[in-house]
């Protein structure tokens, strides 16, 4: 009876951890896969980066793929300090199940010395024989005879469960050697992943503080950035306010009705479809560029060096490698292929009442009136003087400009 408690206890104890398994296996799979996206989006900055230093000079592309790196170096070390957690937690379950593996193992060890001393008085034969033959029936002796049967056989139960016991508190202390050890690497990764981020840091400043030297040179680059994207702005307003007249003559020519908002592009059946496609994917459509990082966001921002200068950005900068390509993120309409002063050359595709504009092109691979799928080549993005290539991306549903943050994949 008590080898049987004893073993049930002992299979009770090793099933503790797996209760809590499932949920942490799923979160070191998550753990694990920002790992490996941490490490990709490193070694992009890395190389784009590398790029931005062919010029000695220092350049806001310079600052950007620095600062990248920063971000990307920060979620390396939220994910060590995650995979630490989960160790700690994995050596405090060890401890215990160790802990309760050696309190089970003293109590069998007790047990068992005191059946070996109550043995030890019955050990030779004339005992046994004298205890079987005081029986007062033939029945007692029957019974004496299986009580000394199953005292033998207990003894031995007894004897294998403390062996099993004992394997398993064996097994389990060298888990938790491994698990300690894990822990130590990990803590010693967290030290060179910090030094890390502090020598980024001090990239970083020093980056600034050749920028700041360099105020009136970046007060141009302002100035000629927001006259650029003024120019865009109105081509963009032009060729929509074009587009839905010609799509509301359309509809009229056809006996459809037009739209009753002068602000809104009259649809086919066929248009209504892509556009209801593009707006059902918002938040899951592809990156514009295969490889590369959000460089500047949309909407209004602090320039990172010029004190009290605000800039406005309609969509959103994506600085990527050298030569890198610029592709359709939906399938569409090229609408207009434009060239803008300070924005170089620029395409605008049609996916019904949504548009995309990809701006600051090297070359263009498409034409006026071409229809293109996903992830079809649209041009080569521009390389300025600084070595810095960078895309911007717009995207607007009829003459309301919209976040592209929003609407494309998380990276």
């Amino acid at each position: 009876m008590i080898a049987l408690y004893r073993f049930a206890f002992f299979l009770a104890l090793l099933m503790l951890p797996f209760a809590t398994q499932a949920q942490k296996k799923k979160s070191k799979a998550q753990l694990e896969k920002e790992k490996k996206e941490n490490l990709a989006r490193i070694k992009e900055a890395n190389r784009i980066l590398q790029q931005t230093k062919v010029q000695k000079q220092a350049s806001i592309g310079q600052l950007t793929a620095i600062q990248e790196k920063i971000t990307v170096q920060k979620g390396v070390i939220k994910n060590v300090s995650r995979e630490i957690n989960y160790i700690e937690s994995d050596v405090q379950e060890t401890e215990g199940i160790v802990g309760a593996l050696q309190s089970d193992l003293d109590k069998l060890k007790a047990e068992y010395a005191t059946m070996v001393y109550a043995a030890s008085k019955t050990a030779n034969s004339y005992n046994k024989l004298m205890f079987l033959f005081a029986a007062d029936s033939f029945n007692q002796l029957v019974m004496r005879m299986r009580y000394l049967q199953q005292y033998s056989e207990a003894r031995k139960k007894q004897v294998e469960q403390i062996n099993k016991v004992q394997a398993a508190l064996t097994g389990q202390l060298d888990i938790l050697e491994s698990k300690k050890r894990q822990k130590q690497n990990l803590l010693n990764k967290q030290l060179v992943e910090s030094k890390n981020l502090h020598n980024l840091k001090s990239q970083q400043d020093s980056v600034i503080s050749r920028l700041s030297k360099q105020e009136s040179n970046l007060q141009s680059e302002v100035a000629q950035r927001q006259q650029a994207v003024r120019k865009l702005d109105n081509l963009i307003a032009d060729i929509v306010r074009e587009e839905i007249a010609r799509a509301a003559r359309a509809a009229r020519a056809e006996g459809r009705k037009p739209s009753t908002s002068t602000n809104k592009i009259t649809l086919t059946p066929e248009a209504a479809l892509v556009s209801s496609s593009f707006a059902g994917n918002k938040g899951r459509l592809a990156w514009p560029v295969e490889r590369g990082f959000i460089s500047q966001r949309f909407g209004r921002h602090n320039h990172p060096v010029l004190k009290g200068v605000v800039i406005e950005n309609r969509g959103i900068d994506i600085q990527t490698s050298s030569g890198e390509q610029a592709r359709a993120i939906f399938e569409g309409k090229v609408l207009t292929v434009a060239s803008v002063p300070g924005m170089n050359n620029i395409v605008m595709v049609q996916h019904g009442e949504y548009f995309t504009v990809y701006a600051k092109l090297k070359t263009v691979s498409v034409t006026t009136g071409q229809t293109v799928k996903l992830k079809d080549v649209i041009g080569t993005v521009y390389t300025n003087s600084d070595g810095t290539t960078e895309l911007q991306f717009q995207i607007w549903k009829n003459n309301a400009n919209l976040n592209p943050q929003s609407w494309i994949k998380s990276k």
